[in-house]
């Protein structure tokens, strides 16, 4: 692998880690339908409302933005055939066994987390497609992202988005056929393509420093504004437009991760380079684990907070492990 794409490796570890410490969260605040709830009334965090906003204003969307920048070069070097038939294999086939498992055990069709491989492999096969009749874009760019491009980029995702909720507001999911959030929908199908054309002209490596600085000040400030929402004219504000506000949040915190990836954690390790290799695993299993140690830990008493820590380090660690264990079974490394 091209040492510049190191960083890239190193982000989606550290937001694989994210989505599973937001996961952990949501059995001890509002952060939506979970299959597990504490027995203990006292195991309740008031401020952690806040963690999910800010982290689902922007971590699936930068996902998939990371997910589409590898899309153009793999497709290149393996062609079409291969490309669709890795693709179900490597998205399709956890797809297909997490969802049935999570199924059976809810007793109801549900993918739960499994939304994300499943609107990854549908973007990729409409990729494949398009490419199958249209000849790839020219590498011969010279733009580069600015700070007004990512402006726009984020009011066009965030005007979109701010009429959709008007029909279909924020965790509402509906299927057609897939299990989509509306709400999101399209920021994801957005910073997928931005990806794509991100791969294939090099705008993560030709973006400035003053670019992703700027973005990740304005990214930053975003988010802090969304700790601070309470019971105050702030609030009103942001939950008027917010739609505009999180699309913004999402756009100028991604490229300033990007960059600040880029800059500061580029190098790897042996380490990093073994949590890297495991972090798809870890995303698919790691939802029945953590069930299954909160279950397992319900009635020890550690507080809200430290319960929280908790499972998400215990999720984390257990995850990366079986997933590591898993992938020494002959052909599952071309799946997880």
């Amino acid at each position: 692998m091209n040492i510049r794409e190191h960083y890239l490796d190193n982000l989606k570890v550290f937001l694989t880690v994210l989505v599973i410490f937001h996961h952990a969260g949501q059995a001890y605040g509002n952060g939506g339908g979970w299959a597990y709830k504490p027995s203990n009334p006292d195991e309740l965090l008031p401020w952690i409302w806040h963690f999910f906003s800010v982290n689902a204003g922007f971590f699936m969307g930068l996902f998939f933005l990371i997910s589409g920048y590898f899309v153009p070069g793999s497709y290149d070097r393996q062609g079409g055939k291969a490309f669709v038939k890795k693709k179900l294999m490597r998205l399709g086939i956890p797809l297909l066994v997490i969802g049935a498992i999570i199924s059976a055990a809810s007793g109801t069709f549900e993918i739960a987390h499994m939304w994300f491989v499943e609107s990854l492999l549908a973007f990729c096969l409409i990729y494949a497609l398009i490419r199958k009749f249209c000849s790839p874009i020219s590498e011969e760019c010279t733009s580069r992202p600015t700070i007004t491009g990512l402006l726009i980029l984020g009011l066009i995702i965030g005007i979109g988005s701010y009429f959709i909720r008007k029909v279909s507001p924020q965790d509402n999911w509906i299927m057609v056929p897939l299990k989509i959030e509306p709400a999101h929908y399209l920021q994801y199908a957005v910073l997928f393509a931005v990806g794509i054309l991100s791969g294939r002209f090099k705008w993560f490596d030709k973006m400035s420093n003053v670019t992703g600085a700027v973005s990740l000040l304005a990214g930053s400030a975003l988010a802090v504004g969304m700790y601070i929402l309470g019971n105050n004219g702030w609030s009103g504000f942001v939950l008027k437009w917010y739609g505009i506000y999180e699309s913004l949040l999402c756009v100028f915190l991604c490229f300033g991760l990007i960059w600040l990836f880029r800059q500061v954690f580029s190098s790897t390790s042996p380490f990093m380079q073994w949590c890297a290799a495991q972090s798809y695993g870890a995303y698919v299993l790691h939802l029945l684990l953590m069930l299954g140690i909160q279950f397992a830990t319900d009635t020890i008493w550690m507080g809200a907070f430290g319960k929280f820590i908790f499972i998400g380090i215990s999720t984390t660690v257990v995850s990366y492990l079986l997933t590591w264990f898993v992938r020494m079974i002959p052909g599952m490394k071309a799946i997880l």
